[in-house]
C-alpha cells in the first residue's frame, strides 16, 4: 500500500516531550504546509530535549486535488478517529489519529482553505481536565496570534476530538485564506517556535507578547465555522464588513444578490462581536456559511 502520508522525526540527544505539528488536514490550505516544511529544515540540530513529529501534507489525496476534501469527498476534520478497512481519507483519519495519541501535545495548523479568509488565530477545545485546558490555554497564547479562542468541546471527527478523548494538550491555528498566500508563514512557524520553546525543547524564552483578544465560548457548536451565518437563499455574497469589524447584533454583514441582479436577503449579525470569518469566494447555495462572528466583550 502506498504510503498515506511522509513523516518527519526530529529528535534531541535528551529527554523531553514528544511533540506532534501537522498540516494539511484539508488540500487547499498552503501557508501551514509551507511553514512545516520550514519548520522540517529549521529544526535540525536545534532541539534541546525530546522530539518533534511533523507532517507537511496529512491529507496528500486531497492537496494534489487543490481541493479541501479528497476524491471519496470526505472531510479529514470531521473522519476521524477513521477506519483501517475504509475509504482512503478513513485511513489517514486513523494513522493520524495513532500519532495524536502517542503525543505529548499536539498542533494542527489551518486557513480557510478556497472559500474562506478567516483572521489569524489560534484555538483548543474546553477541556474537562484542568491541566489539559491550561496547557493548552499557554500554548494558544504563546503561539502569539492576535485571537486566542476556547471553544465547545462536543464536536466530534476532529484531529483535536482525539486529542481530547486522549488527554493530549491540542491547539489548532487559523491563518486567512481565501486564496494561495506566503502571507502568514513566518507566523506560523515562529508560533511553533513558541510553543517548542514554551515546553523547553528549544533555547530562549516565549516572547512576552499576549494576544488582542481572548475567548471562551462553552456554547454548543461554537467552533464550527461552516455553520455561521448560513445563507438563506443563493446567490452572490456581498460583505459590506471586513475582518476586524466590530458589529452590533443586528447589524448589516452583507446581502445576498440574486441571478435576477435584484438584492436579496440582507444577512444580519447574529451577535455583537468581532468579524473574524468572511466568505471569500461569492457565490453561495442555502445554508453556506458567510460570515463569522467571535463573542467579544
Amino acid at each position: 500500500m502506498a504510503e498515506l502520508f511522509s513523516t518527519h522525526v526530529i529528535k534531541s540527544a535528551s529527554k523531553g516531550p514528544n511533540g506532534l505539528i501537522i498540516a494539511g488536514v484539508h488540500g487547499d490550505e498552503y501557508q501551514p504546509v509551507l511553514a512545516v516544511m520550514k519548520l522540517i529544515d529549521q529544526l535540525q540540530g536545534s532541539l534541546i530535549a525530546g522530539t518533534v513529529t511533523l507532517v507537511p501534507i496529512t491529507n496528500r489525496n486531497a492537496y494534489f486535488s487543490g481541493a479541501r476534501v479528497g476524491e471519496d469527498n470526505l472531510d479529514l476534520a470531521r473522519t476521524c478517529p477513521g477506519n483501517t478497512e475504509g475509504t482512503v481519507t478513513e485511513k489517514v483519519a486513523t494513522e493520524i489519529s495513532e500519532l495524536i495519541r502517542k503525543a505529548d501535545f499536539f498542533i494542527d495548523m489551518h486557513t480557510g482553505g478556497n472559500l474562506f479568509d478567516i483572521s489569524p488565530l489560534s484555538g483548543y477545545m474546553l477541556h474537562q481536565d484542568s491541566k489539559v485546558l491550561e496547557k493548552q490555554r499557554a500554548m494558544a497564547t504563546a503561539f502569539n496570534l492576535p485571537i486566542v479562542w476556547g471553544t465547545s468541546p462536543e464536536l466530534e471527527g476532529r484531529t483535536l476530538s482525539v486529542a481530547r478523548d486522549a488527554n493530549v494538550p491540542a491547539i489548532y491555528t487559523e491563518y486567512r485564506g481565501g486564496d494561495y498566500r506566503t502571507e502568514g508563514v513566518d507566523s506560523l512557524v515562529s508560533g511553533c517556535l513558541n510553543v517548542l520553546k514554551y515546553f523547553g525543547m528549544l533555547e530562549n524564552q516565549v516572547p512576552p507578547d499576549k494576544p488582542k483578544y481572548f475567548v471562551e465560548d462553552d456554547k454548543p457548536g461554537s467552533g464550527h465555522l461552516q455553520v455561521m451565518h448560513p445563507a438563506p437563499e443563493e446567490g452572490l455574497f456581498v460583505a459590506t464588513v471586513n475582518l476586524g469589524d466590530l458589529v452590533t447584533k443586528g447589524d448589516k454583514l452583507g446581502y445576498l444578490l440574486r441571478e435576477s441582479g435584484e438584492k436579496g436577503a440582507a444577512i444580519l449579525a447574529q451577535k455583537s462581536g468581532l468579524v473574524f470569518l468572511k466568505r471569500a469566494v461569492p457565490m453561495a447555495k442555502a445554508g453556506d456559511a458567510l460570515a463569522g462572528i467571535l463573542p467579544i466583550e
